[in-house]
């Protein structure tokens, strides 16, 4: 099972304004897409999508993007053990890490991206590990406490919710719907709460 993309949910009014932000500030066109919905959602939504370029000077430009076309950001970009980069609060509302592997250039800015990871912060990581792989999907890295699969377009890992939040330094309290729904070749909903739907199931949201 492969995930194809994945599709954010916001006001039917904001539609617009967030399709124009991720197909122009980080050129995601054909990884996300938004659809609108009027279910309610309060503070931190429980996932985060992580943007990974190849070089440190990428994340600067496309952090610099996001800025200006209306994003906050949560973390400013700095140096760390694991790489390069910070996060931000898309003008939506879901809260994104953008990163590079590399803490220094290797090689000229290219925009290249490597990666998206869809982060989903969850209750229990052994049970969704478990859970996953009951539908189909092959674990590409396992830890305790985060867990990577072989998922595709869109590598989905899991993570815990708290630390998740405070990874991308936000509260981590929030209820009401993920406004999220991951788009593959099945539909289900996780122990979670996670919507995945097939393409044809996207067109709109409750």
């Amino acid at each position: 099972m492969n995930i194809q993309r994945i599709t954010l949910e916001t006001t039917s009014d904001a539609v617009p304004a967030a399709e124009a932000f991720y197909r122009d500030a980080l050129g995601l066109a054909e990884q996300v897409t938004v659809r609108a919905t009027s279910a309610p959602s309060t503070g931190f939504r429980g996932f985060a999508p992580s943007l990974i370029f190849v070089q440190p000077g990428d994340v600067d430009e496309a952090v610099a993007r996001a800025v200006a076309a209306g994003a906050e950001i949560l973390k400013p970009v700095v140096k760390s053990l694991w790489g390069y980069g910070g996060s931000f609060r898309a003008p939506d509302g879901t809260a994104w890490q953008i990163a590079s592997a590399n803490k220094t250039a290797t090689a000229p800015v290219t925009g290249e991206v490597e990666r998206l990871v869809l982060l989903l912060g969850v209750d229990s990581v052994k049970a969704g590990k478990r859970f996953y792989q009951e539908q189909g999907l092959t674990v590409a890295k396992s830890f305790p406490s985060y867990v990577e699969f072989d998922s595709g377009a869109v590598t989905l890992a899991l993570y815990k919710r708290a630390s998740l939040a405070k990874q991308v330094g936000i509260d981590p309290s929030g209820s009401g719907s993920h406004r999220l729904a991951v788009v593959a070749d099945r539909t289900f909903t996780d122990p979670d709460g996670y919507a995945w739907m097939t393409a044809e199931s996207t067109v709109s949201a409750a």
